[in-house]
């Protein structure tokens, strides 16, 4: 597992119980130093969060290689070590806890160097950051998960695959949703030694295999003097490789990217004989064929017009439509540096579908991906009203998974936070409800 970069980690920030019985909160610590060291050298780590906690450096627990220590303790301890790989577990006492939401968190780390003169020790490390506390709040009537897309750029360069699982546990979510293309090493032919992982992964961390991300490249052929579109036959071929593989990884639903013949996001028509050709494997494998309602696309529109018309002539109960939540934009994604007004897609500013409009499909929605871009640390989305799409999805009788699906900028580690800030939100909008 990889660690944030932060020293305070959003990661395991989370209240603690005895038996029923909320007793404290606790955070992770990277070890700042550029080694290890001995526990023996630390000398404790005060804590404030907000105006709800202030304590002093010999208050709070160290958990370290999975044995907790009063601070007295460590002193005499011999042997237990702080490594640089591993996050320290800090356990504050609270009764009660902390409550759902962002909390501006700081701390004051001492640790002693014995080649640094004891004139200028300890070395001390003051760090205030926003963190949002693992959910309290259920959340019901509905499932959480989030996709891997939401860890973009992140993946492959500062988190690997178990640090986002455990990442997407840490927030008693129970759902993990792929890109086949974007996360399986050697696609379409992952080794025996990485699926096996991957299912050890999934039982470590309690999570279950929502939907795998797929895509039918209508213009796979399409330069050159002989360019061509795709033809049914490729489409067929790549859809039910697709299949099989997502079969063979647990998922139960497969979201076939469709090449689109027009701005609003018209699936090439091969898509109808393509997906009826597969319904069979699809029953065979109980796999549900999901494409994509997403923006600028809104839900009263011929898109999804055929595909409820395809659903109802067919009788097929292993193809159905999935909800992009940034269909619900309402409020503009801000400029980027250098970006000037009519210089990008009109949807980006959002096109404002009514949430309403969202009973009319319901009964053929298997899967919600909550598409986001920025939440403030009040806990404000700036673009979904998610009080009003939470309602109608409720209201309309939808208890399936909420996938988190961040969108917004890439800041080394941004995404670990913003998914955090979105399962608290969504929890505490749908328990108000």
């Amino acid at each position: 597992m990889l660690l944030e970069r932060d020293l305070i980690q959003s990661v395991g920030f989370r209240n603690v119980r005895e038996g029923d019985e909320i007793t404290g909160f606790q955070l992770r610590l990277r070890m700042p130093s550029y080694r290890g060291m001995a526990a023996s050298l630390i000398d404790g780590v005060a804590v404030r969060v907000g105006d709800l906690v202030d304590v002093p450096a010999d208050v709070p627990l160290w958990t370290l290689q999975g044995k907790t220590y009063r601070l007295a303790e460590l002193w005499q301890s011999d042997g237990v070590r702080w490594p640089l790989e591993d996050a320290a577990i800090i356990t504050v006492p609270l009764e009660g806890g902390l409550p759902d939401g962002v909390h501006e968190v700081s701390i004051e780390l001492r640790l002693r160097m014995s080649y640094i003169p004891v004139e200028h020790q300890p070395s001390t490390y003051r760090v205030t950051k926003h963190v949002t506390l693992s959910p309290e709040a259920t959340g019901a009537p509905f499932r959480y998960g989030v996709s891997l897309y939401s860890f973009m750029t992140d993946y492959g360069t500062v988190l690997d695959l178990e640090t986002a699982m455990a990442g997407i546990a840490d927030l008693g979510a129970t759902g993990i949703e792929i890109l086949g293309e974007g996360h399986i090493p050697n696609y379409p032919n992952p080794s025996e030694e990485w699926v096996a992982d991957w299912f050890r992964l999934l039982q470590k961390y309690g999570l279950e295999p929502t939907n795998y991300g797929s895509w039918i490249d209508t213009r796979l052929h399409s330069s050159g003097p002989d360019g061509r579109d795709m033809t049914v036959d490729e489409g067929v071929r790549q859809l039910q490789r697709d299949l099989r593989l997502a079969k063979r990884l647990g998922f139960r639903f497969v979201r076939p990217k469709i090449g689109v013949v027009s701005s609003d996001l018209v699936p090439h028509p091969i898509w109808t004989e393509v997906v009826e050709a597969s319904l069979p494997l699809a029953e065979e494998l109980d796999v549900i064929i999901c494409p994509e309602i997403h923006s600028p696309t809104p839900i009263t529109h011929e898109v999804v017009d055929e595909y409820v018309e395809f659903i109802q002539r067919t009788g097929t109960k292993h193809f159905g439509i999935l909800i992009d939540t940034g269909i619900f934009q309402d409020r503009p994604i801000p400029l980027r540096p250098g970006e000037l007004p009519g210089g990008r897609p009109a949807f980006l500013d959002g096109i404002g579908v009514d949430p309403a409009d969202f009973a009319a499909v319901a009964p053929y929605v298997v899967f919600v991906q909550a598409k986001f871009h920025d939440i403030d640390e009040n806990l404000e989305d700036q673009q979904i009203p998610w009080e009003p799409v939470l309602r109608a999805m409720r209201d309309a009788g939808y208890t399936g998974y909420l996938s988190s699906e961040y969108e917004g900028e890439r800041e080394p580690w941004r995404s670990i936070e913003q998914v955090r800030r979105q399962h608290s939100l969504m929890r505490q909008v749908a328990d108000a409800l």
